[in-house]
């Protein structure tokens, strides 16, 4: 924001990190000039109407001397010529009253706009909000931006209730989106907290900054309207759009599936490769449409290559597993694990290395795409 005037700054009312409310006073600037420019066009309007109430009375006056005229050219009192002469004159004296009368409103929209220009010294805030910045100091002469040139602007002014996303959305995902569709918006300032929001904006055109990265901006806002404190403008986040969603779904983690629609599992004692249907999905989970069942174990940690079908494993629980080469004293039995929850597992191969994977059980969620 900035004043629509040059002018000297007369008073600061706010600083950085200053709330306000809407109408609070941000600036002022020294008006006493413009205050000098109002009580000039108070003083012409008066005069204007003391013009004006002249003509009035005026033109009066040469009306009734017209009439009285035409009373006596009935009589053959006075000539055509002298009553022509008082005709003109009536006329005459009737259009400078109306001429009177527009220099009044002149007068008025003069002192309208001396008074506008006078409300120009005093900066208020449009809405609620925080004071982002401001970049002068009282005594400083500031002015606003003319056409065509930049200037940054004197107060920075936010309302930290009105934030949305903007993001950039891969070409190929177009032809599916829409203004209204609810989205999941997550930040890393919060991290394992989600906000509800909805899509309020899709651009008309694509973006071709890079040939090989084509997207299409939209805009999301959150549906929840008292947002914490801390939730800052400039925040990195992503943006989910919520195409469908399924209630009461089998899913797992996305990353837990691997090429071709495989999955690993445990299966008494041994990592087995199942081939499972999938269904929605979305960064995180995928419905599972078949091949699983809920509870059944399966494996996450899939960035080791120790970690393939056939490998012997063993759930750690609350006895140890001690291993010698060619032996295996002790496999304590599966215990289920929950959802996200790790177990320490081992091979039970001839050789004493020892790796962890990570497990985790099928559960009925809902499953969003």
């Amino acid at each position: 924001m900035s004043p629509g005037i040059p002018g000297l700054v007369a008073q600061k009312a706010v600083q950085k990190g200053s709330r306000v409310k809407r109408g609070d006073v941000l600036l002022r600037l020294d008006d006493r000039e413009h205050q000098a420019q109002v009580q000039l066009a108070q003083r012409s309007m008066e005069a204007a109407k003391a013009v004006a109430e002249q003509a009035r009375l005026e033109a009066e006056l040469a009306q009734q001397l017209w009439k009285r005229g035409q009373d006596l050219a009935r009589n053959n009192v006075v000539s055509a010529t002298a009553l022509d002469q008082d005709r003109t004159r009536a006329l005459t004296a009737e259009a400078g009253a109306a001429a009177a009368q527009a220099r009044i409103l002149q007068a008025e929209a003069t002192l309208d706009a001396a008074r506008a220009t006078l409300a120009k010294t005093v900066m208020t805030a449009p809405f609620d909000g925080v004071v982002l910045d401001i970049t002068t100091e009282v005594g400083e002469w500031i002015s606003p931006s003319p056409p065509g040139v930049f200037i940054p602007a004197v107060v920075d002014l936010i309302d930290p209730q009105a934030l949305y996303i903007s993001a950039p959305i891969d070409e190929a995902d177009v032809a599916r989106l829409r203004v209204g569709l609810p989205t999941r918006i997550t930040l890393d300032a919060f991290r394992g907290q989600s906000f509800a929001g909805a899509l309020t904006y899709v651009s008309s055109f694509v973006e071709t900054r890079q040939e090989q990265n084509r997207t299409l901006r939209v805009e999301a806002v959150f549906e929840q309207k008292q947002l914490p404190p801390n939730l800052l403008p400039g925040l990195s986040a992503d943006v989910e759009v919520i195409l469908e969603a399924r209630e009461k779904v089998l899913r797992i983690p996305t990353y837990a599936l691997l090429e071709g629609g495989r999955v690993l599992v445990v299966q008494d004692g041994r990592l087995v490769e199942k081939r499972v249907g999938s269904g929605l999905h979305n960064w995180s989970y995928t419905e599972v449409t078949s091949g699983l069942a809920s509870g059944e174990q399966v494996v996450v940690s899939l960035d080791r290559p120790e970690v393939k079908a056939g490998a012997r494993v063993v759930i750690a629980g609350d006895e140890h597993i001690h291993g010698h080469c060619g032996e295996l004293h002790q496999l304590p039995s599966i215990c289920p694990v929950s959802l996200h929850s790790t177990a320490s597992c081992r091979p039970t191969t001839r050789m004493p290395q020892e790796f962890e994977i990570d497990l985790i059980a099928g559960q009925r969620e809902p499953a969003m795409s």
